[in-house]
């Protein structure tokens, strides 16, 4: 059993959000282990499916590239120290050259480039990840850097036609999309992509949540919980933001695609924010 220490306690209440008393009481029910602690925290309904755990204190920029055409981008975070730096036009132009070099080249070799940005700001200049996205079949990739550049959306958005693409609606559309990825905070496209574990933990959790509750309200309980884990993880399942979330995306995504007589589909997106893992 793990050591219950101060910091420990505290480390638990900064990613659940949690009073000391009851985070306390996690660890010791737990043995200590962390991890344990916050889905103990969940299962009590006293802790959210969010933490704090994947975030670091880096400062940083997103930075995207869309080449012409719109059918290849790509999204980048790079980090620095200080906030100071991240606002820097020299530090900024090293970003946007360094996305649009590995957009073209996702091997590029950027240290030569990140070593002459470390000689003028005199801070660690980090490249933290970035992904690339080329369109297959009939499509674009959008994408949209935040007030500030620190969180960025890439996305790529597919037609059945080609003649589509080019519409001001669709546009129009994945314009949205990405805002829509922005504000949403999704994790999947649909529902079909969510890993099985994950789904039998919430499950779990729900039913844990509603014990002592008759079966048949269980039941119901549980699909509700669900049902509402689905409509902020999945994009298409969310509230449409442009339209106050009076219908979902997916029911947005129809109604353009009936309006354009085609089938229009997101395929997959990048959502960056700076601090975050990778994983996150």
């Amino acid at each position: 059993m793990a050591e219950i220490t101060a910091a420990l306690v505290a480390k638990l209440r900064e990613m659940t959000n949690v009073g000391m008393m009851d985070c306390k009481k996690a660890l010791m029910e737990t043995g200590g282990d962390i991890n344990a602690a916050v889905e103990f925290l969940r299962k009590k309904g006293i802790a959210s499916a969010a933490t704090k755990a994947a975030r670091t204190a880096k400062e940083g920029v997103i930075a995207q590239y869309v080449a012409p055409g719109a059918r290849l981008g790509l999204l980048l975070e790079i980090n620095c120290e200080t906030d100071f730096v991240a606002r820097n036009e020299v530090f900024r132009n090293f970003c946007e050259e360094s996305a649009k070099k590995l957009a073209a080249n996702p091997g590029a070799d950027l240290e030569a480039d990140r070593l002459a940005v470390f000689q003028q700001m005199r801070e660690k200049i980090q490249v933290a990840r970035h992904q690339r996205i080329e369109v297959e079949g009939h499509g674009m990739v959008a994408a949209y850097i935040h007030t500030g550049a620190k969180l960025g959306v890439l996305v790529e958005v597919n037609a059945g036609k080609e003649a589509t693409v080019g519409t001001e609606t669709f546009k129009e559309l994945v314009r949205d999309i990405t805002l829509q990825i922005a504000a949403g905070h999704p994790y999947v496209v649909s529902r079909e992509s969510v890993p099985a574990d994950l789904v039998a933990k919430e499950r779990e959790i729900a039913a844990e949540q509603a014990k002592g509750k008759p079966p048949q309200a269980i039941e119901k309980i549980v699909a509700g919980k669900l049902e509402k884990f689905y409509q902020s993880y999945c994009l298409v399942d969310q509230g449409f933001v442009k339209r106050n979330s009076e219908v979902s995306v997916k029911e947005h995504l129809a109604q353009v695609a009936k309006q354009l007589d085609d089938v229009i589909t997101v395929r997959r997106f990048v959502r960056f924010q700076v601090g975050e893992t990778a994983a996150a």
